[in-house]
Parts: C-alpha cells; structure tokens; sequence
C-alpha cells in the first residue's frame, strides 16, 4: 500500500476568484474567398449533431512568456485565424435546426469566429500549480451572458479568449462546438492554426476535408444493434440523487506509469485477447466509483460509456485524409451494482474491453440509422458514468503558436454533469507517462473512492 501511496497522488486545486476586465470582442471571417456564399449550407451527419454533440468543448492553455504584447499576440492570433478559415471556413459558419430537428451549417453575414482580449490584476503564481483542471479558471474561458449550457444554434462556432496575466502570461481559453469536430479533427485544425501562427503563412498538412455525406443514414435505415447507450433507464437506485441533490466535489488523481502498468498486468483477463491500459483503468474506476457511492439496489442495472474513435474501423469506403468530423461511436458496458462490486476486476476489465472492440464498421452505421429512426432529444444519466480520454490527443503539440508550448492544456471542469470522469495526460516536460484522472464525487464519497483507487487487487 506504501509502494501504491507514492503511484497516485491526489492533486488539489486553490478555490480562487480571478477578477477579469474585457478589453474588446471582434469577429474574425477569413481572410479571402472561401467554398461558401452567402445562404449556402453544409450537412452534419448523425455523428455530429447526436445530443451528445451539441455542446461546445472548453479547454484553456497557459504560456509563461515575456517580451510580447498582449496586442501583438492576439494580433498575430487573429491574422492566423483568418488564413486558417479559408480551408477550415465551416468554423466562421452557424448552426440551425431543419426538419426532425436535425441541424446543418449556413452562412450568412456578420458571422465569424469570436476573439476576445481581457486583462486580469493577478498574475499567474496567484492560479498555484498548473497541472490539473480548476473550475475557477471559469472566467478566462468567455461564455455569452445568460447562455444556457447546451446552446449551439446560432453561436459562433469559434470563441476564443486570450487574457493577459500582470506577470507577462495570458491564457488562450477556447470554447470549440462539437457538432464541427471531435477531438482528433479538433487538434488537426489547431496545429494548423498554431503552425500558421508561428510561421505567418497557411499551413494545412493535410488539407482539410468535409465530406459529411459519407454518414448519411441507410435507405430505409437499418438498426443492427440495441444501442442501450442511448436507452431511457428509469434510475431507481441512490446513484443519480447522490450525485444531483449535494454539490459533488471535483477531484484529480495523478497516476504514475508504474501504477497504470502494475493495473494493466492485473487487470488483465485469462485469456489470449489481454487488454489495454485504458481497459484496465476505465474498469478500475468504474468498480471503484459505484463502490465508493454504496449504490443500491444490487441488482440495478448499470452502464459505463466511452467515445471510441471508429476512423481505423471504416473500409467500405475508407476516411479520406484531412477529414475533421465527428467519428467517434459510444461503447456501452453493463453491469448489475452486484456483479460489479463483488466480480473480479478482471472480469469488469473484460466487459470494457468486449465494448471498445464491439465498436465496428457497422455499429457506426447502425449509430447513425438509429439516430435517424428515433433521434436522442436529451442526455441520459440513468446508472451511467462516462469516461473520456484526452491522452491520445495531440494537445501539447499542437499549442506552439510561437511562444513555445503552453505549461498546461486541458479541460477546466467536468461541468455541466457531475456523472463524467477524464483522463487526462499529465503534461509537464517529464512526465514520463503519468495520467491524471479528474471525477466527480460527494465529499462523503472521495476518501473512500482514493483508498480504492489505491487498491489494485484483483477481487
């Protein structure tokens, strides 16, 4: 247990304000003629405006620089950003709702991306340690006055806040609508943002392309699969009150390689297929999460769902090189609270495992028939936890805009629904592979939760 002490590590974040002032906002459109006029449209298939979707995804980057103006650096953001939306002119677009509810991109005037330049009195020591995802940052991310948490129709697809710190640091906090990319389309059109910012001329490698109707839905549509991903499940248990009716806790966890790799070995299950470390991992929080919130009834029905990326799946026909949008498919384990809390570890690492694999070439077009046939119209939280993982994405990379990469890119919070946990890669320079796993409890829970994840038995 000592040995274990020193693999994960809570990390805490400071409770703070941080006070901004709004310097100015402005539209950026692109810098010349783009494949759009006035009035056209693009299509979304089923995969970019699914319910899940319609959300824009907040992350925020810090950079320690000096020398530079905050005027020549969202000068030099904003100059790239119009030669970025030539190719990628879908961004400078809005979203509306069509027939059965379905939305498409159209453009208009007096759209564009959004740029605003703020200023905060504090400097960067004031945030502590940069190195986890804090809810106070909220500020340095810009949000509309009253916007709801899902609203995506007629919204910039773009916003992007950079604010200066009184040290010489600013943050870039940047909001991306979903129903535009997923998060391996999302860094795509970052690096070629970041590349043309440090290079001052367009750089697309590769170019970009849309190509949405590849997903259009199956005539007549065929539904293959159940896809209890997006079943209505009546929660009768104490799961979704525990987490609704008391304000949960944010808490981050650093996991050391050792740890994931000691989790892997034991998590693996007795057979020729083995598992990765995301398998192991996912089935260890799962397990130790409804163990920690004492969920009942035992013989509930629950569900773990997680984005897969379905792009090495696609054959017939396959993806065309640059394609930037949302092809991901939701796998689905499940698992009564009883068979969960008293199986083995490595039988819930099976059931992880069974659904990351399930995910195939069909299962995508029967996600899109389905969505066709009996659209979702909300987000459904009975028995469920949803893990994302943000390990595999090139966000470090992708974050030189000529400053050199930022000291922390991630999400700031797991909001607007507390039943969501992250991964998260740790970021700093020597890292050496550690993860950080960011999740929702009530405080009565956390302690218990950290002393199972701790705990790497097998039973």
């Amino acid at each position: 247990m000592a040995r274990f002490s020193s693999w994960v590590q809570e990390r805490h974040f400071p409770s703070l304000h941080i006070p901004i002032s709004i310097d100015r906002s402005f539209s950026v459109v692109p810098e010349g003629p783009i494949q759009a006029r006035d009035g056209d449209t693009l299509y979304l298939s089923n995969l970019d405006d699914i319910i899940g979707a319609r959300v824009f995804t907040p992350t925020i980057y810090f950079y320690i620089v000096g020398g530079n103006s905050i005027d020549d650096v969202v000068g030099t953001l904003r100059d790239a950003l119009a030669k970025v939306l030539v190719p990628y002119y879908p961004f400078s677009g809005r979203l509306r709702e069509t027939k059965n509810k379905k939305l498409e991109v159209f453009f208009g005037p007096n759209q564009g991306a959004l740029m605003v330049q703020a200023h905060t009195e504090l400097s960067l020591d004031h945030l502590g340690d940069l190195n986890v995802p804090n809810p106070a940052w909220s500020n340095l991310v810009y949000k509309f006055p009253n916007e709801g948490d899902y609203k995506v129709i007629d919204m910039p697809l773009l916003i992007a806040q950079v604010t200066r710190f009184s040290c010489g640091g600013f943050s870039l906090g940047l909001r991306i609508c979903h129903c535009i990319c997923d998060g391996l389309g999302a860094m795509q059109f970052l690096g070629a943002w970041a590349s043309t910012a440090r290079t001052g001329s367009l750089v697309v490698d590769p170019n970009p392309c849309w190509d949405r109707e590849i997903f259009a839905p199956r005539d007549p549509p065929m539904v293959t699969y159940p896809h209890v991903e997006f079943m209505k499940i009546d929660d009768i248990s104490n799961l979704t009150n525990s987490l609704w009716e008391v304000k949960p806790l944010q808490k981050c966890y650093w996991l050391s390689r050792e740890f994931q790799a000691h989790l892997k070995s034991v998590a693996r299950p007795m057979d020729s297929l083995g598992c990765t470390t995301f398998d192991a991992m996912a089935a260890h929080v799962w397990r130790s999460w409804v163990k920690a919130l004492d969920v009942k009834p035992l013989d509930f029905g629950l569900r773990l769902t997680f984005p897969v990326n379905a792009r090495p799946k696609l054959k017939n026909p396959p993806l065309k090189d640059g394609f930037y949008g949302n092809v991901v498919c939701i796998a689905c384990a499940t698992s009564t609270v009883s068979d969960l809390v008293n199986g083995s570890l490595q039988d819930v690492t099976c059931l992880v495992r069974e659904a990351r694999l399930g995910v195939s070439e069909e299962y995508l077009r029967s996600t899109i028939d389905h969505v066709a046939v009996d659209r979702p119209t909300k987000l459904e939280f009975g028995g469920k936890l949803t893990i994302t993982q943000w390990t595999r994405f090139s966000m470090y990379e992708t974050s030189d805009f000529g400053w050199g990469r930022a000291i922390y890119v991630g999400p700031l919070d797991l909001t607007p629904t507390p039943q969501v946990c992250v991964l998260l890669p740790e970021g700093v320079a020597s890292s050496n592979g550690a993860m950080v796993v960011c999740i929702c409890l009530p405080e009565a829970a956390a302690h218990r939760f950290k002393e199972l994840l701790c705990l790497t038995d097998t039973s």
